[in-house]
């Protein structure tokens, strides 16, 4: 049995982050939030079946699609960056990080589409709430992990943080699999809550200096599935880089 989060409100979000540092919109929050439709959104989703394959992966797996750009809001202002490689430090990445990763990037029919453009805003002012008005830098991520060989890892390098202020989290489509439970714990404490995303465009958010996320693997129900995210992160100041 899925264990379904609690929605809130676009109203309470600053509220609910302050106090517990993560909260999940249901579909509808999302589109209130940066003023677009549902149909709007789910348009941006085709260009989820043309990721090329993620070539970092250390454990050797081959279950992970990728494609990454970066953006720096500021105010209503909202620029796409020269493509650069995202880079993670070993204290965030025990996996991945120190290596610099050279990804694909977003196709330009994507990011050039007004949904895309209200979505990375929308996330700013999120990020202005939390922790006041300034520039963010931007880095947007597009994932499909698939089951082709058996099992994929939305998370292979287990319970993290991400080295920035705000982590969004967006389900695009789950087709076909079980498992994929993201896992949310105080970074500093015992606490935890733990919930299946199955909703298009429900958002998980989360404030990266109180807390850690992961996702449990995917497995397929009958033949193969995927499971396709956005991952979105703020950072103020700076890029992290080498």
């Amino acid at each position: 049995m899925l264990l379904r989060p609690a929605i809130t409100p676009p109203g309470e979000l600053p509220t609910l982050l302050r106090q517990q540092g993560y909260a999940v919109l249901g579909p509808q929050g999302v589109c209130e939030l940066a003023g677009c439709t549902l149909a709007e959104l789910q348009e941006l989703r085709a260009s989820w079946a043309d990721l090329p394959p993620d070539e970092y992966l250390k454990d050797g797996g081959r279950y992970r699609r990728r494609r990454h750009s970066c953006f720096v809001a500021d105010g209503e202002r909202l620029a796409q960056e020269p493509h650069r490689a995202h880079w993670q430090p070993l204290e965030y990445n025990a996996l991945h990080g120190g290596m610099v990763r050279w990804f694909e990037p977003m196709a330009g029919d994507l990011v050039a589409r007004p949904a895309w453009t209200r979505l990375l805003q929308a996330m700013a002012r999120v990020a202005d709430a939390l922790r006041g008005a300034q520039p963010w830098f931007i880095e947007a991520h597009q994932f499909r992990i698939d089951t082709e060989g058996g099992i994929g890892r939305p998370t292979p390098e287990g319970a993290h943080r991400d080295g920035v202020d705000l982590v969004a989290v967006f389900l695009v489509a789950r087709e076909g699999v079980k498992g994929g439970e993201t896992r949310v714990f105080q970074a500093d404490g015992p606490a935890g809550q733990r919930f299946t995303l199955t909703e298009p465009w429900s958002v998980l958010l989360l404030d990266d200096a109180r807390v850690i996320h992961e996702s449990t693997p995917i497995q397929p129900l009958d033949g193969q599935g995927h499971r396709d995210t956005l991952v979105v992160t703020l950072r103020a100041e700076a890029f992290q880089g080498a």
